[in-house]
């Protein structure tokens, strides 16, 4: 019989949340918390010592012996250290369990081997994470035990950020500040707050752990670096949606489970597109806590998956063939006295505010097309984007034919008269209804489409962080508000204004709105000719952070300064160089030690047969034939691995980050592909009892 779980009941159990807060803590106390969780401010140390009180015996209570600071370095993923609750014992030799108010709001861990894009030298060691007053604590277990995480920020000894949540938290006051400018101009007197909402939808595969174990590749580069395609795939789109498997079942209902508990809000599961592939998604939150709760369903993923024999994937692009792993990140932007600024409401046309809004982000996702793609740009994200399974690397914005129609009539015409309706969809069976329609279809080839009262910004890899796309979102839409307010707060005619500046930001800017085929060859051609940048790769992308238009974009709001973006620009390098070395590295490894002695052991076996079989009179036709397409091949991967070596030793000997990634995108990653076409096609002919690891069918099949 199934397990019955009682959803209520978990939820957030493992969560200091507001309601264990207003139990636990004084009135004035809690009062004091919400308010600068609201508005702001810095929490008295006598009011952080009863909070942290209250949060320690609420922890020790649930099995607690420890508590870390839980940050967000720029490695992308999540790092703590764990402190022991306890203290010197008293005179009785009892131990007392303490945590401090100070301990609370600040942590000091080593900074100096974190990446930092030379803000920090190896030798200057000191950093300091700081609380996060408005994400809330949580309890993790694992085989460490029950450890209460406290989400903070990270700076170095300097004050420079070493985090993704410090730029994260400004830019949601800069647009917070800036979009207040635009609602009070309307007449939204009541709202003290604009909050930028988001729901990431994250997609994953799913492979045996023991199969997993006999791929080095999978191990040390998360992708497989060789392998053949497997005699089916997704060709007959019979996973998308499919029945799930029952072992897959019994881990998304554990999986399930443990978000609850940590207050993640998972909602939808399916089978994606691709075999093994499948896709979680969440309501939408706050966006600082979207992040920190997107963290969390990656580390989960990865551990529920071992509980059932698994390994869970988060690579961009796992298998070579098939649809790769993205992120879509759905974003909005709300009041918090309950309006959608992103809510066309019936009568789009009409509805002046919402049109500003547009007509803004319209400007500012044209003015910065190439931060927002840089802000997606990862070294797997470089297998998808412009593969036809993910959008172009081309940035446009889908608005549906409604949107587009409205945006046509006020460039042409300087006023929109109408709007086109949905209609009814008519199914044309007596027991079934006839369904409402919406105005406008959607295009999964966008990589930023609104979608009814949201943008979703399609091109976020799987495995990457969400913090960098919403904080540059945040940033580049905050910079389009403010220049508007600027403009009509001191205009005399404030209808007239407001109609003139939704007309300029649209004709202005419209070269970025595209409905049709993102993956076509023609899209490609047209948005050269409207003037659309096509950043094809991670390394081509870092450059964008510090131009003067980015540079003064981010230093207006106080997101990032100039010497922040030059340290992320030179982590870019880094990562990309260090990235494609370990995943070269691990080809030599392969192929040098497993799949060319592999290859030789057969060949053996065939000129073994073919000496047989003349020994026995008769003419080893197939026998030479195959022995001899065999040989050249091996020969052709030796040669490969020779020029793969070589081209390492150059990457190796370079200074210089930048050259070097270059080298890398340029000359090392094609000698790995030159590498991996002669084993692939080996693998197609060689027996496979021969052959050293589980094929592409064996692991996206066996599952």
């Amino acid at each position: 019989m199934c397990e019955v779980v009682k959803v209520e009941e978990i939820f957030a159990s493992k969560v200091f949340t507001f309601g264990k807060m207003k139990e636990r803590l004084p009135k004035s106390v809690y009062k004091e918390v919400r308010k600068i969780m609201d508005q702001g401010g810095e929490l008295s140390l006598a009011a952080a010592d009863v909070v942290a009180k209250a949060m320690k015996d609420w922890a020790v209570e649930n099995g607690a012996t420890h508590y870390t600071h839980w940050f967000q370095p720029l490695t992308g993923i999540t790092a703590e250290k764990h402190d022991a609750f306890v203290t010197h014992p008293d005179e009785d030799g009892k131990m007392i369990m303490e945590f401090s108010g100070k301990e609370l709001i600040k942590g000091e861990p080593d900074a100096s081997s974190f990446p930092s894009g030379g803000l920090r030298a190896t030798f200057e060691a000191r950093g300091y994470t700081a609380w996060d007053i408005t994400s809330p604590a949580f309890l993790k277990e694992d085989a460490t035990g029950v450890i209460l995480c406290i989400p903070t920020a990270f700076c170095s000894y300097t004050g420079e950020a070493l985090d993704k949540k410090t730029p994260l938290l400004r830019s949601m006051e800069a647009i917070s500040q800036q979009a207040l400018r635009i609602v009070r101009l309307f007449g939204n007197e009541g709202a003290t707050k604009v909050v930028a909402s988001v729901g990431p939808e994250q997609e994953y595969f799913l492979v045996d752990r023991e199969k997993y174990l006999q791929r080095e590749d999978l191990i040390f580069a998360g992708r497989t670096l060789f392998g053949a395609p497997a005699p089916k795939g997704q060709e007959l789109e019979d996973h998308y949606f499919g029945t799930i498997r029952e072992r897959v079942g019994a881990y998304m209902k554990d999986l399930n489970v443990e978000l609850w508990k940590l207050g993640v809000t998972a909602r939808t599961q399916h089978n994606e597109v691709a075999p093994a592939q499948h896709e979680l998604a969440p309501v939408y939150e706050s966006a600082n806590i979207a992040v920190d709760h997107n963290q969390l369903v990656m580390e989960t993923m990865k551990k529920v998956a071992g509980r059932h024999g698994l390994t869970c994937l988060l690579h961009e692009k796992p298998f070579d063939g098939v649809n790769g792993s993205g992120k879509h990140n759905n974003w909005s932007l709300g009041t918090d006295n309950g309006v959608n600024m992103l809510d066309p409401g019936e009568t789009p046309n009409e509805n002046i505010q919402f049109l500003l809004v547009l007509a803004c982000i319209i400007k500012a996702v044209d003015t910065h097309a190439d931060l927002l793609r840089q802000s997606a740009a990862d070294v797997g994200n470089d297998h998808r984007l412009g593969a036809n399974e993910a959008p172009p690397a081309i940035i446009s914005i889908f608005l549906g034919e409604q949107l587009e129609d409205v945006v046509k009539q006020l460039v042409e015409t300087g006023e929109a008269a109408h709007c086109l309706e949905g209609g009814k969809l008519e199914t044309g069976v007596s027991t079934l209804p006839d369904l409402e329609k919406d105005a406008t279809d959607r295009n999964r080839t966008s990589p930023f489409a609104f979608t009814g009262n949201k943008f979703e910004f399609r091109m976020v890899g799987s495995a990457d962080s969400i913090a960098s796309p919403n904080t540059t979102l945040n940033a580049i839409v905050a910079e389009a508000f403010c220049e508007a307010a600027d403009r009509l707060e001191k205009a005399e005619d404030f209808d007239l204004a407001v109609h003139d500046l939704i007309k300029e930001y649209m004709g202005a800017h419209q070269r970025i709105i595209f409905n049709g085929d993102g993956y076509s060859e023609d899209w490609v051609a047209e948005a050269a000719k409207r003037g659309l940048p096509n950043i094809k790769s991670m390394v081509e992308a870092a450059c964008t952070l510090t131009t003067d238009k980015a540079v003064k974009l981010f230093e207006k709001f106080g997101i990032f300064t100039k010497v922040e973006l030059e340290s992320r620009e030179e982590i870019i390098y880094e990562t990309y160089a260090k990235t494609i070395n370990i995943e070269a590295n691990t080809m030599i490894d392969m192929a040098g030690k497993k799949y060319i002695p592999a290859v030789v052991k057969y060949t053996r076996q065939l000129a073994d047969a073919v000496v047989a079989v003349r020994e026995a009179g008769a003419e080893p036709v197939v026998q030479a034939r195959l022995l001899g397409e065999v040989n050249g091949k091996l020969t052709a991967a030796q040669e490969a691995l020779g020029r793969l070596s070589r081209a390492m030793a150059q990457a190796a000997a370079m200074k210089d980050a930048k050259e070097q990634a270059f080298f890398c995108k340029d000359v090392v990653r094609t000698a790995m592909e030159e590498l991996r076409a002669p084993i692939d096609a080996l693998e197609m002919i060689v027996d496979k009892d021969v052959w050293p690891v589980p094929s592409y069918g064996e692991l996206t099949f066996e599952v």
